[in-house]
């Protein structure tokens, strides 16, 4: 009964809204003239490294005088989630409002490290679409299923709506090159310009959501009155711990760069932000009102050479199997990059994805399965300073004959498209859209499994792995390095009824 408990009324709830742009901070002088260049366009620098990935965001928290929303699927209490905590604590000291928007499945946060900082004057924390009872979560999530299953995906931060974030990116160790155990590669992007209040209305949107709940509310309560004093010296002691890490000095020598216009190098361009509107997760999933993929579909992207995709999580049915299929009929090239079974950190959407494999190849597909090693090129890819043993993709990038990109939290898979909610951003930039092609193209045989049709002895139609090694090509018949075991488990995963949950 107690798991039964029922979420508290929002009538009462204090709306809020972005802060104006200001042109006297210190980002709005930073990018005041090249603005003036390119009145009605948008600057973008995309961030495929780890690092630069944390440093960006740590130096527009640090740049901020006026404001900063944040929004995460998930933030890890591990060493990059306490420095960017600890940013935001230095940013609300000296006046900065900051807006803090989690989901609270997915943080899975603690309750009173989250009071702690609420308590802060200049700080406000809301969990996004929570579990009624604090004490017994996974008892409640289990019988308020139906509703908890839908969640928040979205990942932005935007510094004095002046400067944003957007991308596939979570905040911990392992999305920012930091983790001895996994190093996902992933992808986000950096932008100034008309494009960013955009991202401050797609912010708002959710921050007054009636799935918003601030944490005092869900709590009934506010914090001890010593609570944030004792989360800040905490954090204080494991900063200054860490301050002489090799993965923290680098970080610090970089952070320079990004506060300067001219130490990064932005395409100009047109941008538009795509998102679901908040109201998804209360509708019925074949509701299609407000949802992200109709509204990039109404950009009539069109592709007419050549599509790229990159989804870690890729389950496209039978529609996006026909989709795809039409584009290769077409003469367009369509080159898909996804986990392999030995990559992926989520098995079952593995086995949602292995039924569509022989379709895609018979329609011309070129599919490719990462591998799970990261590479050995340096100069091709960066590996964590704590020497990761495990990459696996994490990135959501869909570039389009070279001359647009879509970069942002969407998988192409029915939990992305149907059930939680995603931002994203469209960029007509072949600067960019050139950048990531260039970028991973030629390296695809190196770093990844590519999968082709053939026939055995006796005629019957099988998938091979073919591995471009040095020496020559190693063609496998059965999912890399992967046991018998995890085979069968992933066999089994695929004949249950579970694909419009993956």
């Amino acid at each position: 009964m107690s798991a039964c408990a029922s979420l508290p009324p929002q009538a009462d709830r204090v709306a809020t809204q972005a802060l104006a742009r200001q042109a006297d901070t210190r980002l709005g002088n930073t990018y005041a003239a090249a603005e003036r260049q390119h009145a009605d366009s948008t600057a973008m620098h995309l961030l495929p490294d780890g690092v630069d990935a944390l440093l960006a965001r740590i130096a527009l928290a640090e740049a901020a005088d006026h404001s900063l929303d944040l929004q995460y699927y998930i933030w890890h209490d591990d060493l990059t989630g306490r420095h960017l905590a600890h940013a935001l604590l230095r940013a609300a000291d000296r006046g900065v409002r900051v807006r803090l928007l989690l989901d609270d499945l997915g943080t899975n946060a603690d309750d009173q490290v989250l009071l702690a900082l609420a308590s802060h004057p200049n700080i406000s924390v809301r969990l996004f679409n929570p579990v009624a009872n604090r004490r017994f979560k996974r008892i409640s999530a289990l019988v308020d299923f139906g509703r908890i299953d839908r969640r928040m995906h979205n990942k932005a931060l935007i510094a004095d709506n002046q400067a944003a974030i957007l991308g596939g990116r979570n905040i911990g160790d392992e999305y920012f090159g930091a983790s001895s155990e996994v190093a996902f590669g992933d992808l986000d992007i950096l932008m100034h310009g008309v494009v960013v209040p955009q991202v401050s209305t797609a912010f708002d949107a959710f921050w007054n959501a009636d799935s918003a709940y601030p944490i005092e509310r869900l709590m009934g309560r506010a914090a001890a009155a010593d609570a944030l004093a004792g989360y800040r010296a905490k954090l204080d002691a494991f900063v200054a711990a860490e301050r002489a890490s090799p993965y923290v000095t680098q970080v610090g020598q970089r952070l320079a760069q990004f506060l300067d216009e001219g130490g990064v190098d932005f395409a100009w361009g047109k941008a538009t932000v795509l998102y679901d509107d908040p109201a998804k997760i209360s509708r019925a999933p074949e509701d299609t009102q407000g949802h992200l993929l109709p509204q990039l579909q109404a950009l009539h992207v069109a592709p007419t050479r050549q599509m790229l995709v990159v989804s870690p999580y890729f389950i496209p049915g039978d529609a996006g199997v026909a989709w795809l299929r039409g584009l290769s009929e077409r003469g367009v090239q369509v080159t898909v990059l996804t986990n392999s079974l030995a990559a992926t950190d989520v098995s079952a959407v593995h086995a949602g994805y292995q039924r569509y494999r022989k379709d895609l190849l018979a329609a011309g597909i070129h599919l490719y399965e990462l591998k799970p090693a990261a590479s050995d090129d340096g100069k091709a890819h960066k590996k964590s300073l704590l020497g990761s043993s495990k990459a696996s993709l994490h990135a959501k990038t869909y570039v389009f004959d070279r001359g647009s990109i879509f970069v942002g939290s969407m998988n192409l898979d029915p939990r992305s498209v149907m059930l939680n909610t995603e931002i994203g951003v469209y960029c007509e930039s072949p600067m960019l859209a050139g950048e990531v092609v260039d970028s991973l193209l030629p390296q695809l045989d190196r770093i990844a499994w590519r999968l082709a049709l053939r026939n055995d002895e006796q005629g019957r139609e099988h998938i091979v792995w073919i591995d471009s090694e040095p020496g020559g090509a190693i063609t496998e018949r059965d999912e890399p390095e992967v046991s018998a075991l995890r085979r069968i488990g992933i066999w089994f995963l695929s004949i249950l009824p579970i694909e419009s949950e993956l």
